[in-house]
């Protein structure tokens, strides 16, 4: 087995991650659903009807929103999408292409809460008025355009639920949230090309690498490493199994290296602040399509492009379909102000004076490891935000609250409390529409402190 070829091949995993990654998920959802949201078909939204909890097996899937999220294919033509009048709710439509790139954001930062249409042209559409079929199309002057990177993309979408008063509204708000073909005769979807099985997870993997690389071709800037890999037989018409002995076992030690490889960058990623991991920039690795709502400005660009790929890499599996900090800012840690692993067996706390300034809301969620799910408990407390009822506020106006396995004692503690799982974890505050002060890092997160 050649080392060059291994070397190729851990590389290929890291960049090939986020692709095959994503499509994995798009074809479970369509085929099997996601958590409370059923199998939706493609060019159709599936809902989540209720607040996420831990049986929606997904990573690092949030407690504060309702979902809404279509699976798009403009393979048959340009599919018009109706949203409707949000009002002062807060809401977001983010869009991501196939290789997991955020280009376009319709909600209440992008467009405000009125109603809107919306026309989503595939990539090779000649223009706004012609979809890649050569059908004219008549758009009226009110109907804005989003023009897709890949041929398959995902939007997802989050409502703001106050309480479970609140969720028939908003389920009325995701009943008229549509998606139309705007040919009449359209074709059933393609979707995500079939892969048949391989040898063994490393090869199933390269193999759907191989496929899914071709039917949903990335930027220009990123097809030479594609090219590069030709050796390894990603860019050939013949299956991953059909190549020669060698190929397939540097294939599989590469997989090896490259996965380890990527759960090691994952903890790593970013700064680390008073021993959160900071990185307000995990998702600025798109450099090239930029729709509506997507800001296409250098702040927002990843200047260190030579780890642009394990960037990507990490941030689709620590976060798939996560926003930009500039729609949500991610905050998560591993560790205490010790430096210590985060574990249920101890009890913690974190004192957040002031609360995060937002222009939405916050807040803190729990999550296992190595899965990243939300973990059950017996108050059925996911996360604890702005938005929670019931917690007790320090006299300064902070909140402290207590992270243990185990119902604390003392009454306060009790009231604030967000239990974790009996084993190590991860949590996760998100603000939603943060403020210039945390845009700019001048409002910083205390250390979880553990409690003796």
């Amino acid at each position: 087995m050649s080392e060059q070829l291994t070397e190729l091949a851990t590389e290929a995993y890291v960049v090939g991650f986020p692709l095959v990654f994503d499509l994995e998920q798009v074809v479970r959802f369509a085929e099997d659903g996601v958590g409370a949201i059923p199998p939706t078909p493609f060019n159709a939204f599936g809902h989540a009807r209720e607040l996420s909890g831990p049986d929606d097996e997904f990573v690092s899937i949030n407690n504060d929103t309702v979902y809404s999220i279509a699976q798009v294919d403009l393979g048959a033509g340009p599919v018009r999408l109706s949203v409707p009048e949000a009002g002062d709710r807060y809401y977001v439509l983010q869009f991501v292409d196939a290789w997991s790139n955020n280009f376009a954001y319709l909600g209440t930062r992008a467009t405000g809460g009125a109603a809107g249409e919306f026309l989503l042209l595939p990539p090779d559409a000649e223009s706004e008025g012609e979809g890649d079929t050569g059908t004219d199309v008549d758009v009226d002057a009110t109907v804005r355009t989003i023009r897709f990177p890949t041929r398959v993309a995902t939007i997802v979408g989050r409502w703001a639920v106050d309480g479970a008063d609140d969720l028939p509204a908003v389920r009325a708000l995701q009943d008229a949230l549509t998606l139309t073909p705007l040919s009449t005769d359209a074709a059933t979807p393609e979707g995500v090309p079939a892969v048949g099985p391989s040898e063994g997870e490393a090869l199933d993997f390269f193999e759907k690498l191989r496929v899914w690389s071709q039917a949903f071709p990335p930027a220009e800037r990123d097809r030479a490493a594609l090219e590069s890999y030709a050796p390894l037989g990603l860019v050939s018409p013949y299956t991953i199994g059909e190549q020669p002995e060698g190929v397939r076992e540097a294939l599989v030690a590469g997989y090896t290296l490259g996965k380890e490889a990527l759960e090691s960058a994952l903890r790593t990623s970013g700064a680390l602040v008073d021993h959160w991991l900071v990185n307000l920039h995990v998702f600025d690795y798109n450099l090239d399509f930029f729709e509506l709502g997507a800001i296409d400005a250098p702040e927002w660009k990843l200047s260190d492009r030579r780890t642009r790929y394990a960037q990507r890499a990490a941030a689709a599996l620590g976060g798939l379909w996560g926003n930009h900090a500039y729609e949500a800012a991610y905050f998560m840690t591993y560790e205490d102000a010790d430096g210590e692993p985060l574990n249920g067996e101890h009890t913690y706390r974190l004192r957040l004076s002031p609360t995060p300034p937002v222009k939405a809301f916050w807040s803190l969620t729990m999550y296992d490891l190595p899965h990243y799910y939300l973990v059950r408990n017996p108050i059925d407390r996911y996360s604890v935000g702005d938005r929670t009822r019931g917690l007790v506020y320090d006299d300064d106006g902070g909140l402290t609250i207590t992270m243990s396995a185990t119902r604390p004692d003392d009454e306060k503690a009790a009231a604030n409390w967000l239990p974790a799982p009996a084993g190590g974890f991860r949590p996760i505050l998100r603000l939603y529409l943060p403020g210039d002060d945390v845009l700019d890092g001048q409002y910083a997160i205390p250390a979880i402190e553990r409690i003796a």
